[in-house]
């Protein structure tokens, strides 16, 4: 095993190794830092010797380095023989080890990482990088700030949590509530990711967008009767029933207009619809607003006979209910489908003139778009090579220089 499938393993269970961890030594930091000390020695081993139980692996010796770390605290020593232990049960490595049993682990490590004694950047940040599994470099370009910023920031939030004595536990209902909007967002960014991944060769991170589902799924149960909760599960569901068809077999993205809907998960959208319906219960929220776009194009047999004008005023609720550049840039996409790509153009012109979205490659590349279709070819062209000098995602970039290309 190379160092993909140590990256593969870990982005699937580091949320449940360091919410294992955390229970076990009552220490966030130190369980990240084990956490991360056993992928280290997972780069050197694996490729060597390929472990059976892969995940298994990750959590012994991740055990074994937080013992080696409580043995250098003497203040500690008796929760050192607690994990010591402990770990005797698991003195096989390659051992099978129930992480699906631990799931209320992770959802407290959600909230714990959502405390509000950090500040919002610090909980978005902390969360994104112990329960979403992504790097310093991922979560900064999430944010579209330099990485020691982000490194800065997470620091600090692990810091916080051990000077507050914050409890490795799920709090009451009430302080759920309280703190549901930041755990709902984190997921939303992390789902994002996984969706449309920043930067890289790749246009889609499945195993990122399928962990967000996987926790978002977790926190609706938990949370039954909080119609966000189900509204984001639903866009969630939706966006990734339409992944089979998203790329081609050599990876290439594949435009909505060309994808073949007959690959679209069936199974997915069912989930996703009856998620909406719960969330609709209570009136749309802006995750559900989000949903109930997608549901528009899951319902439709092709972008042709999509129902835009729908499309639109759901993007014009989104919009009042969270104001946006990105909610506007999206809506324009809309209005120019509903057939006014004129109109479409002097929202996106207005976005540019009150500089709302400076250094994205979405701006240029909607007005390309926009201005192809009105006629306008060479302006269009250079702004799609615009978006493509701005995009970080390679396959992203390929397909904007091959519009701009097929302009010339």
């Amino acid at each position: 095993m190379g160092t993909a499938d140590v990256e593969a393993v870990w982005r699937v269970e580091s949320a449940r190794i360091v919410a294992a961890l955390t229970r076990l030594t009552g220490d966030f930091g130190l369980a990240e830092d084990a956490a991360q000390e056993a992928v280290a020695e997972a780069l050197v081993s694996w490729p060597r010797a390929s472990p059976a139980n892969p995940a298994g692996w990750l959590m012994a010796a991740a055990r074994r380095r937080a013992i080696d770390a409580i043995r250098r605290r003497v203040a500690l020593h008796d929760r050192y023989a607690l994990l010591a232990a402990d770990l005797a049960v698991d003195s096989a490595v390659d051992r099978d080890v129930d992480l699906d049993s631990i799931d209320d682990d992770v959802l407290a490590l959600m909230f714990v990482s959502c405390h509000p004694v950090l500040s919002p950047q610090g909980r978005v940040a902390l969360t994104l990088r112990v329960v979403g599994g992504l790097s310093s470099e991922e979560v900064a370009r999430a944010f579209l700030v330099p990485v020691p910023t982000v490194q800065a920031r997470i620091t600090r939030a692990k810091k916080t949590i051990a000077a507050a004595g914050v409890p490795f536990e799920l709090p009451p209902a009430g302080e759920r509530r309280e703190r549901l909007a930041d755990v709902l967002s984190v997921l939303y960014l992390i789902f994002t990711e996984g969706s449309t991944a920043t930067s890289g060769d790749r246009l889609l991170r499945p195993d990122v967008a399928y962990e967000a589902v996987r926790l978002t799924r977790s926190l609706a149960a938990l949370q039954p009767d909080e119609a966000e909760v189900h509204g984001l599960l639903a866009l969630c569901e939706l966006t990734a029933a339409r992944f089979p068809a998203r790329t081609g077999p050599d990876g290439a993205p594949v435009l909505l207009a060309d994808q073949d809907r007959r690959l679209w998960d069936s199974s997915a959208i069912r989930r996703g619809l009856a998620a909406l319906t719960r969330a609709s219960t209570r009136g749309l929220g802006p995750y559900g607003l989000q949903a109930a776009i997608a549901a528009t194009h899951a319902s439709a047999p092709s972008v042709a006979e999509t129902d835009w004008d729908r499309i639109v005023v759901l993007y014009e609720a989104l919009g009042r209910a969270t104001p946006s550049p990105v909610v506007e840039l999206n809506r324009a996409v809309a209005v120019a489908m509903a057939s006014a790509p004129a109109r479409a153009l002097a929202i996106v012109d207005e976005l540019i003139a009150a500089n709302r979205l400076p250094g994205s490659h979405l701006v240029p590349t909607v007005r390309g778009e926009l201005l192809a279709r009105l006629g306008r070819r060479t302006e269009a062209r250079s702004e799609l090579e615009l978006a493509a000098r701005l995009c970080a995602n390679q396959r992203e970039r390929s397909v904007l220089l091959g519009k701009a290309a097929a302009l010339s």
